[in-house]
């Protein structure tokens, strides 16, 4: 560990001897992890670089917080002379630097500085909405930005999702802050009961724990689970259960699949499913009554949603993907049957089929 007289002189070369607060960190310390244990709202001074090496494996860490355009400054020591040089987190480099000081990022880039803005909002001299919200007056909004989230997921749209992410974001800490003000818990329950929870149920990571592949992983996650509801003293629970009621149907029998299969309880090959899924059809085609049409064609969804898990293909999000393909091509086709001045409802379904055809072919669509 650099010692508090090294960390002083560089902050004299840097013309910092008072400052309001400062990050000093060895930078061995943040190179052995994968991301910054500081905010960077702070200022930080990363001693001892030495090694181009070392500068690399800095800078790898820090990418993960910092954009690769961030100013730095590299100061070199020696016995009677200091050296700064300024830099950018993507361009700094050589041999003999003593720290790397690196600036406060602007004002709302750290997790704390969020949690006080949600706090503020809450507060006497808050926003008037924000006060009056509950956990359950918040579920329905919980739920629509994760539909958006996902939507924005679903189009591989970087800065959608980046917005999304923080309208979610939002909902967890606006509930973490009432949930503080009634004394039920805080953002730290939150995130030591994650924490450990990950820690817990990775002991292939985080323990001596040796596994092959993802079945072990989650064979051992299963019982992982198991244990933990014998040492809380809650009745065994069977493997299909716990699934939230509200869970999408496609997600919730793709789930249960997933489950099921993991004790084994699965078509040996891919042949077994495809002949369900004809099995199905042909039932659907058979079927005689509405209430026999339905129970039917519920089994026909369940077969194709096990099709799709064996060629690991998420069913919701193909279904998603698939309506929105539908509402872009039709928007198409109603589009030219206005630009011909003519109105769909009259138009033939061999027009109508001709213009679907024309959509197909559109890029995109």
């Amino acid at each position: 560990m650099p010692s508090l007289i090294l960390f002083l002189e560089c902050c004299k070369a840097l013309g910092m001897e008072t400052t309001p607060s400062l990050t000093l960190l060895d930078v061995d310390e943040l190179t052995s992890r994968h991301v910054p244990a500081f905010s960077p709202e702070t200022p930080a001074v990363l001693a001892v670089i030495e090694t181009e090496a070392r500068l690399e494996m800095a800078r790898r860490v820090l990418l993960a917080v910092y954009p690769a355009t961030h100013p730095v400054k590299l100061v070199r020591l020696s016995a009677d002379s200091a050296q700064v040089a300024d830099s950018t987190l993507a361009g700094m480099s050589g041999e003999g630097w003593t720290a790397l000081y690196l600036p406060a990022q602007a004002a709302g880039t750290s997790f704390e500085a969020f949690q006080e803005i949600i706090a503020h909002l809450r507060a006497p001299d808050g926003c008037p909405w924000d006060k009056e919200q509950t956990h359950l007056t918040l579920r329905k909004h919980l739920l629509e930005e994760t539909y958006e989230t996902i939507s924005a997921m679903d189009e591989q749209d970087a800065a959608k999702m980046s917005e999304e992410f923080g309208d979610l974001l939002l909902q967890i800490v606006l509930n973490a802050q009432i949930g503080s003000e009634y004394g039920g818990f805080t953002m730290t329950h939150v995130l030591k009961g994650i924490y450990d929870k990950i820690i817990r149920r990775h002991p292939h990571v985080f323990g001596e724990v040796a596994v092959e592949g993802v079945g072990d992983v989650l064979s051992n996650w299963e019982k992982i689970k198991a244990g933990e509801r014998e040492k809380a003293g809650k009745e065994e629970k069977g493997l299909l259960d716990g699934l939230p009621a509200a869970l999408p149907a496609l997600s919730q029998a793709q789930e249960f699949q997933d489950r099921a299969a993991r004790v084994g309880f699965d078509w040996p090959e891919i042949d077994g499913v495809l002949e369900k899924v004809r099995e199905e059809i042909e039932e659907v085609r058979q079927s005689q009554s509405p209430e026999e049409f339905s129970d039917e064609l519920g089994d026909l969804f369940f077969a194709l949603v096990n099709l799709a898990r064996w060629k690991k293909v998420d069913s919701e999000a193909a279904l998603r993907a698939a309506s929105l393909k539908f509402k872009l091509r039709f928007a198409f086709v109603e589009k030219r049957a206005r630009g011909m001045n003519r109105s769909m409802k009259a138009m033939s379904i061999e027009e109508l089929d001709a213009l679907w055809n024309e959509a197909k072919k559109s890029p995109g669509l």
